[in-house]
């Protein structure tokens, strides 16, 4: 039986076509080197399809000693280092405690062995919506998390954070020094989708004979956030408010349902209540239809089962999620029925990933998802 003294080598799946030096593609864009975690190792290998000339991914042995703790060893070092001297770009999914710790080692490690650059993709960030504390005591782990992530050693420059729809945009100003935040959206995913296929369309857009969409927020917060990316459609906002048994529920302060195709925004989905809630207010005014987009498919114990045909919230035409969280997402593609749409963010990611800022959401390129490309469920 294997001990801690012992290499803990294995062999590796190193990228297919042994790496690529440090520098730009023949069309221009920056090599990387791809180490993932284990979770994300089906992107890290459909990126290197795609983009071979730009992407090699070397594959991570994220085993365990017989005690539990870590037993990794990065991909790209044996039998001769194909690491050091160049970008990495490190795709990360923080699904659990012990998956995060595992990360964090080998984050430490990449930057410890002289690489030009690290970028770290983490689609959802699952301490977005703990970041303030109502009582002493309670712990704030969007800041912990932050202090874990300024800490991380230093290459030479920041390394980079690129975070999709976090819950709260004030945590990029948790992280100080050696890691800087890029936050990004995957709103431009949803406006593709919906005009593409059948020929949606805006509200506002020229002509009759397509699906029109209205756009709904189920509360303020969720409006300040994305109303902006919305400019053109009309728009819903719903919230909260209390009844007469001192309960509260969801209504609509503006905007109009009445025979409006509407589709609810948000960053992300929890045990879908407040959806559902606001799904019945839009259809008691007289919506005609009410999907839901959210980026993050969190979804804690199975609570997607509540929204697919047969039950008790199946109120939705469509869902549609993006696969930032994919532990969500390989469930929902074995069990989910037709409602959930995954809408992929590969391209988006590659994207962003050569451009810092979101721009505007309706200049993107093709982002791959017009409705023959989605996963329909």
């Amino acid at each position: 039986q294997e001990t801690k003294e012992q290499n803990p080598s294995r062999t590796m799946e190193e990228g297919k076509r042994g790496g690529h030096p440090k520098g730009s593609s023949s069309n221009g864009g920056k090599c990387y080197s791809i180490i993932a975690a284990q979770n994300c190792e089906q992107l890290a290998k459909e990126i290197c399809d795609s983009y071979p000339d730009r992407f090699s991914f070397f594959r991570t042995e994220w085993g365990k000693f017989p005690d539990g703790t870590d037993n990794i060893q990065i991909g790209g070092f044996h039998p001769r280092n194909m690491i050091s001297g160049q970008n990495v770009l490190f795709l990360a999914s923080f699904h659990n405690n012990d998956a995060t710790l595992s990360q964090f080692q080998v984050m430490i490690v990449l930057l410890q062995s002289f690489i030009e650059s690290l970028t770290i993709v983490l689609p959802f960030s699952p301490v977005g919506t703990m970041d303030r504390v109502l009582s002493e005591g309670r712990v704030a782990t969007a800041n912990t998390y932050g202090y874990m992530f300024s800490s991380l050693p230093n290459c030479g420059k920041p390394s980079r954070l690129m975070i999709y729809d976090v819950h709260t945009l004030q945590n990029r100003f948790f992280l100080h020094g050696n890691t800087v935040a890029s936050l990004h959206t995957a709103v431009p995913l949803l406006l593709q989708r919906l005009k593409s296929g059948s020929g949606e369309k805006s509200k506002r857009s020229k002509g009759s004979d397509r699906v029109t969409y209205t756009i709904a927020f189920p509360d303020e917060g969720a409006a300040k956030r994305f109303s902006m990316y919305f400019e053109n459609w009309d728009i819903i906002i719903c919230g909260k408010t209390r009844t007469e048994d001192d309960g509260r529920k969801v209504v609509i302060h503006t905007g109009k349902a009445e025979g409006r195709n509407v589709v609810i925004v948000d960053d992300l989905v929890q045990s879908g209540g407040t959806l559902y809630e606001c799904a019945l207010s839009l259809k008691a005014k007289g919506a005609k239809s009410v999907s839901a987009y959210v980026t993050h498919a969190v979804f804690p114990n199975e609570s997607w089962r509540r929204f697919v045909k047969g039950g008790d919230r199946a109120c939705f035409e469509k869902f549609w999620v993006t696969d930032s969280i994919p532990s969500t997402i390989n469930a929902l593609r074995l069990y989910g029925g037709t409602i959930f749409e995954i809408l992929p963010l590969k391209q988006l990611i590659l994207h962003d990933l050569d451009n810092y800022v979101t721009g505007d959401v309706n200049d993107y390129p093709d982002l791959g998802v017009r409705s023959s490309n989605c996963v329909c469920l």
